[in-house]
């Protein structure tokens, strides 16, 4: 299973999944980080992906390629993170067949009702443990 983690700012959200993906499932899922700036990228790298890429055009073209997208939910908010997130990432994104899971974590003024403010470890690890599981134990 290919997962993309995309991320941008420092890359701190990324570098949290990603390092519980390792803690769970090891080497068993190729991870690709992809930032939308090189810091974030390098971050997400140092946490274990196997793979990284930074920009639109390389985001772009990574999310046709994945099985699973993970991000903060701002990744498919043009203008996002402090106009990181271009139109076109949004929408590849979106667009992408990929599985996407998101964190509803954001500085936009967006609010998902229904959600309950958790810190982000305790998100990370609900996505992991049941989410994501759920997927790879499908898969296997």
């Amino acid at each position: 299973m290919r997962i993309a983690v995309v991320d941008g700012q420092g890359g701190g959200i990324g570098s949290v999944v990603i390092k519980k993906i390792r803690e769970r499932y090891g080497e068993s899922c190729e991870v690709w980080a992809l930032g939308t700036n090189a810091i974030a990228t390098a971050q997400m790298l140092k946490a274990g992906a196997n793979r990284g890429a930074t920009g639109p055009s390389a985001l772009c073209y990574s999310v046709k390629k994945v099985d699973v997208i993970i991000g903060p939910i701002s990744i498919v908010i043009a203008y996002a993170m402090m106009g990181e997130v271009t139109p076109e990432m949004a929408a590849a994104i979106g667009e992408s067949p990929a599985v996407k899971f998101l964190i509803p974590l954001t500085q936009e003024p967006v609010h998902v009702v229904g959600t309950v403010k958790e810190p982000l470890p305790h998100l990370v690890e609900s996505l992991v443990s049941e989410y994501l599981s759920e997927l790879i134990d499908k898969r296997a």
